[in-house]
């Protein structure tokens, strides 16, 4: 089974080089990589030029930057390019300042369940801590470090939590019982394609920040597809940043609310609206 990573990206080139040099170091077999470019300028293609030559873990099949014009944030949009370029019958969202392990594909392709989606969760790295290994990165590369490592951090404030770098097998228990809305990291979400495409994927409709992945989640629900958690599996480290207005959360947490009174399971503007004129798709390799 190949496995689509689909990374959102906007305008933060080294943060993505972190996360791309770590997925080009998986234990995994079979994966491809496809960069979700909501409109971000030359400096992240140069940033991606550069690992064409570069030596990758064989499970890496293909590099890919999928690339729409910048009208304003529309990671909605740009996810659903990404699933688009994409080949995978399997999809993992994956944010581009959220580092994963080495075995976090791995550990995606163990939890994998026809009828779920899997939503894992993220570690926060403290600003200074971010400039720091994004400003000077060591000889051992940030997702290569041992559990020790991060509980020094731990210890000196640079995260907030490290416990769920443990990792723990796929039980039943990891089954939710009832639809929850609540806690959705579309950062680290994984999800069947043919469950994506069914609902029509992401809603382009929602703009701005906040909610559209709880608007996933619920129309995934009423299509049948439960929620799983991923926490104590597949943990990703994610780097500090500004938070992105939130001018919107208010306006889409009011849609995610009148739509749960419904029984709506498709986007209104979605997968199918792709391909667009404006998208542009490139093969770094593969």
């Amino acid at each position: 089974m190949l496995i689509s990573v689909i990374v959102t990206t906007y305008n933060r080139p080294d943060a993505l080089a972190a996360v791309v040099r770590a997925l080009l170091d998986q234990t995994d077999a079979n994966f491809e990589i496809i960069i979700a470019d909501d409109g971000s300028q030359q400096p992240t293609r140069d940033a991606l030029a550069a690992f064409a030559g570069m030596p990758h873990a064989p499970g890496a099949k293909r590099l890919v930057h999928a690339w729409q014009p910048d009208t304003g944030f529309r990671a909605s949009a740009a996810r659903n390019l990404g699933v688009f370029a994409g080949k995978g019958e399997y999809l993992v969202f994956l944010d581009g300042d959220c580092v994963p392990r080495p075995n976090y594909i791995e550990r995606h392709r163990l939890l994998a369940e026809r009828g779920f989606m899997v939503s894992g969760s993220r570690v926060l790295l403290s600003e200074q801590f971010t400039r720091e290994l994004l400003s000077a990165p060591s000889a051992v590369p940030v997702h290569r470090y041992g559990l020790a490592y991060w509980l020094k951090q731990r210890l000196a404030g640079k995260t907030n939590k490290i416990v769920p770098l443990l990792q723990f097998p796929d039980t039943p228990m990891r089954h939710y019982r009832a639809v929850k809305w609540n806690r959705i990291k579309s950062c680290n979400l994984a999800i069947w394609r043919d469950d994506y495409t069914a609902v029509n994927g992401f809603d382009e409709s929602f703009v701005g920040w906040g909610h559209e992945d709880a608007d996933l989640v619920l129309r995934l629900a009423r299509f049948g597809v439960r929620r799983k958690g991923g926490a104590f599996s597949t943990e990703v480290f994610h780097l500090w940043h500004r938070e992105n207005t939130r001018a919107t959360e208010s306006e889409n947490r009011l849609r995610v609310e009148e739509r749960m009174r419904t029984g709506v399971t498709q986007a209104d503007i979605g997968m199918d609206s792709h391909p667009k004129a404006e998208d542009r798709i490139d093969v770094v390799f593969g």
